[in-house]
């Protein structure tokens, strides 16, 4: 089978990628072979590629919507030509590949009114925000969120799911990804190369400041946040790093970590199959048209590791998915 992958010792270059024909996989007990048809492209992939080591060609690529071809030893809840997706683990071979085997546990089968380009699109970031606003934060009595970096994946996602739970929607976002952040329906839109945004913020909340932050910068903009927050805010923070400090006693703040990739390095399987149970929703969504997955490009097998390029540089406008096998639908 053709894939793309890397080997040896990091750090590596996206152009050390390497196209090459490998072994078909075979699933072991509790894994599934998957006929790959498509794969949405995430910045993991490319800092996987470039921070990694591996002795033998590792298969890149972490998001995969696909036919089941095969079932391993114990698998009872998939069949043979099942239409699946899933959100993969990064120490795996990955997905950009004719076929990968992943654990059943995370993979959720696929509505059938579903295209795989969307199911692709729609993993990653959408679980991302997914997980942030049904799973870490408490609603109860949250009027309004402000997400940061709308334009991205995760962003767009969060923007629609917060507009489903009823939540005054607050963004930062460039000019350039302003059309994106209009087209899911963001209530305030702040471009922050312009506008001071703690100002803005606390305009749009008349002083009060917001109820919950979707923080995905990571680092000291997480300390940034808390003087936008409203007595008793949540921060949740997806963006990489912490800050030095962070004030929780003035305003009864709540901070927490929300994360997709960990918990199979945890080993956990109720959080490894929450991937699935997320995934599920998400796809209901999808079929039902109230979930946009905000494709920005397709591209072929062999632009890979172009799109990557795209990614890493922020070229793109919404999401890039790449076609494995356009045969598939």
């Amino acid at each position: 089978m053709q894939a793309w992958t890397i080997m040896g010792h990091g750090p590596h270059d996206l152009d050390d990628v390497r196209q090459l024909e490998i072994a078909t996989p075979t699933p072991g007990p509790g894994e599934l072979l998957i006929q790959v048809g498509a794969v949405g492209l995430n910045p993991a992939d490319y800092k996987v590629i470039e921070n990694g080591t591996w002795n033998d060609p590792h298969v890149i690529g972490m998001d995969a919507a696909g036919i089941v071809a095969g079932l391993g030893r114990g698998v009872t809840d998939f069949t043979v030509g099942d239409r699946v997706f899933y959100h993969g683990d990064l120490r795996r071979a990955g997905s950009l590949a004719t076929y990968t085997i992943t654990t059943s546990q995370s993979v959720a089968h696929l509505p059938v009114n579903v295209s795989l380009d969307a199911a692709a699109a729609s993993l990653c970031g959408t679980l991302t925000a997914y997980q942030a606003l049904h799973r870490k934060a408490n609603l109860t009595t949250a009027k309004s969120v402000l997400i940061h970096a709308g334009g991205g994946a995760v962003g767009l996602a969060a923007l629609q799911f917060a507009h489903q739970l009823g939540l005054q929607t607050i963004t930062t976002t460039s000019d350039r990804k302003r059309a994106l952040v209009e087209r899911v329906g963001a209530d305030v839109i702040i471009d922050y190369h312009q506008t001071d945004v703690t100002q803005a913020v606390l305009a749009a909340t008349n002083g009060r400041g917001v109820d919950v932050s979707l923080n995905t910068l990571g680092g000291e903009t997480i300390a940034e946040d808390v003087v936008r927050m409203a007595y008793n805010g949540q921060i949740i923070a997806i963006g990489d790093g912490m800050p030095a400090h962070f004030d929780f006693d003035a305003r009864a703040l709540s901070l927490s970590r929300s994360g997709l990739g960990g918990v199979y390095r945890s080993a956990d399987p109720v959080g490894i199959h929450d991937l699935a149970v997320m995934a599920t929703a998400v796809g209901k969504q999808l079929a039902s048209g109230t979930l946009d997955p905000v494709i920005g490009a397709t591209l072929s097998f062999n632009q890979a590791v172009i799109g990557l390029k795209h990614l890493k540089h922020d070229e793109n406008l919404g999401k890039l998915v790449v076609h494995v096998d356009s045969s598939l639908k």
